[in-house]
């Protein structure tokens, strides 16, 4: 897989099993644009179906994470004169929501190194990732009440399931920032590392998941995102359900068989 230009607004390489995928617009604190969002989406979708990636890494450049979407580009600038009934809502699901959803849905460990603010679409893109690492100066904000705005993006949905309700409240009524050792201690951030550490932290954990069981990850991150939406026995039936596809994959057998041998498991993500 050949690198972009480093002048791309969307950069991607693929390293030691790893799919890094970099937003690139430092100059307007990485705020997406239409055409940046589908890049993703493409991006998360190839590292789903390609058994050759094993963890994914969302990151990016300058500043800031991502200040949100562009409003100013793509089909989300026409004039508010030219839209009709269902456009907005339309534009929502075909855009934010999908960008998050691709996230959630991704069939790989996808982890997010925040490198600065990340606001309103960007906080989101930010926590609907598997595992979150921040750097000390990062700050995530719920800007949408600030403009006058209902937060999107599948915000009012992933918040309340990370802070409880009345904390979600919080954050979204007053849209202060949380700089990145509060987000941690809320439960927001796995982990607050120096800026210029921020790469290597994910560097470490991406390696180590791209090493591990993929399938097993993939079945248990299914599990783990549909549990907060389900009764106890649709939660236990489906994982049974996850366990009986698993045992079928050639790294279940090396997993039982290291431990039956006392060895290093090697597995292959098959």
């Amino acid at each position: 897989m050949t690198p972009d230009t480093p002048s791309d607004e969307i950069r991607h390489r693929f390293e030691s099993g790893v799919s890094w995928i970099t937003l690139n617009r430092p100059d307007a604190m990485n705020a997406l644009t239409w055409d940046q969002r589908e890049r993703v989406i493409a991006l998360l979708a190839d590292a789903s179906a390609d058994p050759a990636t094993r963890a994914v890494v969302l990151t990016a450049t300058g500043k800031g994470f991502c200040a949100g979407a562009d409003l100013r580009s793509g089909p989300a600038s026409a004039a508010a004169t030219d839209r009709v009934a269902g456009d907005v809502a339309r534009m929502i699901r075909l855009g934010a929501q999908r960008l998050v959803t691709a996230v959630l849905d991704c069939e790989k460990p996808v982890i997010a190194a925040v490198n600065g603010t990340a606001a309103g679409i960007g906080a989101h893109l930010a926590l609907a990732c598997d595992l979150v690492i921040a750097a000390e100066p990062a700050r995530f904000i719920e800007v949408f009440a600030r403009r006058g705005l209902v937060p999107d993006g599948a915000g009012a949905y992933l918040l309340p399931r990370l802070l409880g309700p009345q904390k979600a409240k919080e954050l979204m009524f007053f849209g202060d920032a949380v700089p990145a050792a509060e987000a941690a201690r809320l439960g927001l951030v796995n982990k607050v590392v120096p800026a210029d550490e921020l790469e290597a932290a994910a560097r470490e954990w991406a390696e180590r998941l791209a090493q591990g069981p993929t399938r097993a990850l993939a079945l248990t991150k299914q599990l783990v995102n549909a549990s907060l939406d389900s009764d106890r026995a649709t939660a236990l039936a489906a994982e049974a359900t996850a366990q009986e596809l698993n045992m079928t994959t050639a790294d279940a057998n090396e997993g039982v068989a290291s431990f039956v041998e006392r060895r290093t498991p090697k597995y292959r993500g098959r």
